[in-house]
């Protein structure tokens, strides 16, 4: 065949190995019917955290509404998170990946990270339109106006304070789109989640099961729940009816291992990330603090209590599904990692509010 007919702009074109047409039909470029042209090509550069990345994916989702036949490529610290059969190309940030990336060229970049490093490849990448965090001037800016709001609410906190846009309306205005209640994307292994589903429910024997997420990472600690309102928590939804089970990751399991002891809640152990979204699928409920579990609980269209007391609860966006509660003396440490107070405004929180607020979800 002609090299000339060869389809570089094929969905199915691999580069230097055959692809899929080929292996299973024996087509090439010149007698396939399997051609798909791509439209735009867009990249989207979220490294961040783990669940700062799974709440940026109704983005995906809005791209292809708006450009069905586009192709997406996302750079991330956290590949894991993002399914592969909605995003073309999933690249983890690495020295290969940022040369292949310099080297490409885009119809639409967009980057969401104010670290330098980010900020600086989108002024490096080659594309026709550019949103976002960019690199200017030896200093991070704004690629268009758009995204002015979002750098000042990060740069002073007093403007954060009085922010009452939440994080996917200011992402999609950063995109000059409009937010319409497009869904978060999880990389969400179905058959996992029906064998927890039946291990759950055997468990619960017809009761609501609530997960109980009892970590919220490291960075900010003054975010916890302390154990005395967990177990007060557990034995209240126990005396109610639920079937409360103990989540968390390994940071947790001293911690989840005492409560289950104090309390009889089950607690099923530590998993891997992908077993950890299963059993969260398995939860009628989900009660946690503002962390990662916030988004798999929302990316997995989970009911949820969520509780904050450090962050402006205007950021949070919950999909009508769940409801936020604070502490009733409030919290004086915005964005803090250690308490104004000496006694953290947590324990202000109520066991019995968080209670009243669950039954309430869950008859609705």
């Amino acid at each position: 065949m002609d090299i000339n007919s060869v389809k570089y702009d094929c969905r199915h074109f691999k580069g230097g190995i055959p692809c899929k047409p080929n292996k299973s039909q024996g087509v090439d470029c010149e007698n396939c019917s399997f051609y798909d042209k791509i439209g735009k090509r867009i990249l989207i550069i979220k490294l961040g955290a783990m669940g700062d990345v799974i709440r940026t994916t109704p983005l995906v989702v809005k791209y292809k509404e708006l450009y069905p036949d586009c192709h997406i490529t996302w750079l991330t610290l956290s590949p894991e998170v993002l399914p592969k059969d909605k995003i073309d190309k999933i690249f983890k940030w690495d020295e290969t990946s940022l040369y292949i990336l310099r080297n490409k060229k885009f119809d639409i970049a967009i980057n969401l990270d104010k670290e330098e490093e980010a900020c600086m490849l989108l002024a490096e990448v080659k594309s026709t339109e550019k949103y976002g965090f960019i690199w200017n001037n030896n200093h991070i800016d704004a690629a268009t106006p758009a995204a002015n709001h979002k750098l000042i609410t990060g740069y002073f906190d007093h403007h954060s304070q009085v922010n009452t846009k939440h994080y996917l309306d200011e992402i999609f205005e950063i995109c000059h789109l409009e937010f319409n209640d497009e869904p978060y994307l999880l990389n969400y292994n179905k058959e996992l989640a029906a064998k927890w589903n039946g291990i759950m429910k055997t468990q619960g024997q017809g009761k609501t099961i609530v997960g109980l997420n009892t970590g919220c990472g490291n960075r900010w600690l003054t975010r916890l729940w302390p154990d005395e309102q967990w177990i007060e928590f557990i034995k209240l939804l126990q005396k109610d009816g639920f079937y409360p089970v103990v989540l968390g990751g390994p940071q947790e399991n001293e911690k989840n291992t005492m409560l289950a002891k104090e309390t009889g809640a089950w607690y099923p152990g530590t998993f891997s990330l992908e077993e950890f979204f299963a059993v969260t699928s398995s939860c009628g409920i989900v009660v946690t603090q503002v962390s990662m579990m916030m988004h798999i609980a929302t990316a997995l269209q989970k009911k949820m209590v969520l509780m904050n007391n450090i962050f402006n609860k205007h950021e949070f966006y919950l999909y009508n599904r769940g409801v936020i509660v604070e502490p009733e003396t409030g919290c004086e440490c915005f964005y803090g990692n250690s308490c104004k107070r000496g006694k953290s405004c947590m324990h202000d929180l109520k066991p019995e509010t968080v209670r009243d607020e669950l039954i309430k979800l869950n008859n609705q």
